[in-house]
């Protein structure tokens, strides 16, 4: 017998009889893929019209199956022997010589008679084998979706039957029970400062991956812990934050006049206190609120009016939390022009005002508005003098995506280098921002479109897979979406391109029309010319050109026609 072992949790590894199959023996992705699918199949079988399905579904039965040849051939090839995966009767399996175990398979065993003793040694046991995701490094490849999402419930169940609190926090951070547990926990020890450690840690997690706060029961649990006597009194911060969840909470139940009034009363709080931070988090409840009873560019102008002219050093804080509210006005489907006489309007008031971070706004946003336009030597000098208003200013989040529209400028030019350059800078401070979850989805899209090499083309993909988590911004996601959607159609893998682009279309709803529905027909059209489907490719690229041109950007709308004549010769007989 030989004896097979593979490592799908965390990690993807085959042992032969101990020995471990190099990483190099892998190059070829389908090889690999096949090992992986047999594996998670049930009794490691499955029929060869399955796997055509999964890895060639918009191929012929013929060139599927010469595929799947290849890659069966090039399997048996990297695991050494010949016959150690079988194809009889259309069924592909591993030959009845091979003694076949799994991590998955060990973890399952364990856990489910851990689950069924309910004995917390048990199921701290059964937790240990759980090495990690499944094949994380294949994430967006729709076969392993039931399978991992099955793996990580069980876990999680083996977590939560044994208390495993901290664990199930390191899986999840937005656990509310596990979260509240460690909490009462902390109060019940005494330790006060614990237990609002642990609520700042909820509050963030729920905010950076679910866009949301915590529950009544979450902040009333904080509140206690707030008010517990015999301790020093609690701090306006952390009053403050209180209050920023209850906000939320109005906002999530749709009591947006309720959410408003609160979100106002905060700030003017955090205001008087000198916390720029929580006037930004303030903010945007106010400015979700308005945008949610369709009123959000007023309240946009009626804000940097008030504020431009009364406290300029709290502007950045401010307009950060209209951060995402602006980028999904900009991609609006009237277009830019729609914002720019607001934009010189906005210009005005900040001279007038003699506001430096407002005049550093309004330059970023007219900077945008020429790039669209195409007129790139414009939008450089607005751009330049931007960065410059806001350095002067320590506006973070500002120069982060000045210095992301400069790097665009550059790519447009077909500078990488300079992109590249430019990239690194804006990292930086965006890591440093309470908002580096938006600003880094921004950046890494830049990364992948300047990668240079396909090994860091790949790399930038990864790197932006992982920040794309659950509650990932849907504005700031798009422009990672797309171009990692083009960056592997163009690298010739194809199978984790529909869903990427499904899921953008599903987000590009959100604006009925704008930019991003063009970029979406540009990006399909991508995928159609690498299918050979130059028909449907010529159309995508006309609709995407038309679209484009309807919004007044020319450079995008000449890239699109670019495409289509390069797809015309593919037509002919």
């Amino acid at each position: 017998m030989v004896q097979l072992f593979i490592h799908l949790l965390g990690r993807f590894v085959v042992r032969i009889d101990g020995e471990e199959v190099p990483a190099i023996a892998w190059k070829r992705d389908r090889a690999a893929a096949i090992i992986k699918l047999l594996a998670v199949s049930p009794q490691h079988r499955i029929h060869r019209e399955q796997i055509m399905e999964a890895f060639w579904p918009d191929q012929d039965v013929e060139l599927a199956g010469a595929n799947l040849r290849k890659a069966i051939h090039f399997a048996r090839r990297a695991m050494g022997a010949h016959d150690l995966i079988t194809v009889s009767k259309e069924i592909v399996a591993f030959a009845d010589e091979v003694e076949l175990e799994t991590d998955v398979e060990r973890f399952e065993a364990a856990a489910k008679q851990a689950l069924r003793s309910g004995d917390p040694a048990e199921c701290e046991a059964a937790a240990d084998l759980y090495g990690g995701v499944l094949l994380p490094d294949d994430r967006f490849l729709e076969w392993l979706d039931a399978p991992r999402e099955q793996l990580q419930r069980l876990y999680a169940s083996v977590l939560r039957t044994g208390r495993l609190w901290r664990r199930l926090i390191a899986l999840d951070p937005t656990d509310e029970e596990a979260q509240r547990a460690l909490m009462q926990a902390a109060l019940d020890a005494g330790n006060r400062g614990e237990a609002i450690r642990q609520f700042d840690q909820l509050r963030e997690r729920l905010h950076a991956e679910l866009g949301v706060g915590p529950s009544k029961a979450s902040i009333e649990l904080y509140e206690r812990a707030l008010s517990l006597s015999g301790v020093e009194p609690a701090s306006p911060a952390e009053r403050i934050r209180a209050s920023i969840a209850w906000a939320l909470v109005h906002l999530q139940s749709g009591e947006f006049d309720k959410a408003a009034e609160l979100a106002r009363e905060t700030r003017a709080q955090a205001f008087d206190g000198g916390l720029a931070r929580e006037v930004g988090e303030a903010g945007a409840i106010l400015g979700l609120t308005a945008h949610m009873q369709g009123r959000w560019p007023q309240l946009f102008r009626s804000e940097f009016t008030e504020w431009v002219r009364s406290r300029d050093d709290f502007v950045p804080s401010v307009f950060d939390g209209h951060l995402c509210l602006a980028e999904f006005c900009l991609c609006d489907a009237k277009g830019h022009a729609a914002i720019a006489a607001s934009a010189q309007e906005l210009m005005c008031v900040a001279e007038d005002a003699d506001s430096i971070a407002g005049r550093a706004l309004a330059g970023l946003i007219l900077g945008e508005i020429a790039r669209c336009a195409g007129d790139l030597d414009e939008a450089e000098k607005h751009l330049t003098e931007a960065e410059r208003l806001h350095v002067g200013a320590n506006a973070l989040s500002g120069r982060v995506l000045v210095l992301e529209r400069l790097a665009e400028i550059a790519l447009a030019r077909g500078q990488k280098w300079q992109a590249g350059r430019l990239i690194q800078r804006a990292l930086a401070d965006a890591t440093q921002s309470w908002l580096s979850n938006h600003l880094l989805l921004r950046l890494q899209a830049l990364a992948v479109r300047a990668a240079t090499t396909p090994e860091k083309v790949e790399e930038a993909i990864l790197t932006g897979d992982r920040l794309l988590t659950p509650g990932a911004c849907q504005p700031c996601s798009m422009a990672l979406r797309i171009a990692s959607a083009v960056a592997l159609t163009q690298a010739g893998q194809l199978e984790q391109v529909d869903r990427r682009l499904n899921e953008a279309e599903r987000i590009a709803g959100m604006w009925q029309g704008g930019p991003w529905a063009a970029a979406l027909w540009e990006a399909r059209g991508v995928q159609r010319r690498a299918q050979s489907n130059n028909v449907r490719a010529l159309a995508a690229f006309a609709e995407a050109a038309a679209r484009y041109g309807d919004l007044g950007r020319p450079r995008d709308q000449a890239r699109c026609l670019g495409r289509m004549a390069d797809a015309m010769p593919g037509l002919a007989p």
